[in-house]
C-alpha cells in the first residue's frame, strides 16, 4: 500500500483486496493500544484468519511437499507470528464478558 504502484498494473482484484484489510489491521491495532479490551474482537478476527489460511492454504502444500516460493514463505511466516495471539489475551475477561455475559437485544 505504501509502494504507491498503480493498482491495475500489477494486482488482482483479489490481491488488492487483501492488501487493503492487511493495511487496515495496523491501523486499527494502533487505536488497540489506546482501547486494549475494546478491541480484543479485532485480534480474535486476526487470530482466526491467519489460523484457517494456515490451515487451509500452507498446511496442505506442506503435507503435498509442493513447492512454496518467496511470497508463500513469506505469508507464512507473517500468519505464524499469530502464535503470541493466545498467551496476549485477557482469557478470564474474554470468558466474562463475551462468554457468560448475556447478548444485547435485538432491536
Amino acid at each position: 500500500m505504501i509502494d504507491h504502484v498503480p493498482w491495475t498494473l500489477t494486482l488482482s482484484p483479489w490481491r488488492g483486496v487483501g492488501n487493503s484489510m492487511l493495511a487496515a489491521m495496523p491501523l486499527l491495532a494502533i487505536l488497540g493500544l489506546r482501547y486494549p479490551l475494546k478491541m480484543l474482537p479485532l485480534l480474535f478476527f486476526e487470530l482466526a484468519w491467519k489460523s484457517l489460511w494456515l490451515i487451509a492454504v500452507a498446511f496442505p502444500l506442506w503435507m503435498t511437499h509442493s513447492p512454496i516460493d518467496a511470497d508463500m514463505a513469506q505469508t507464512i511466516q507473517a500468519c505464524l507470528m499469530a502464535v503470541i495471539f493466545p498467551l496476549l489475551i485477557p482469557w478470564r475477561y474474554v470468558f466474562t464478558n463475551f462468554v457468560h455475559q448475556a447478548g444485547d437485544r435485538w432491536k
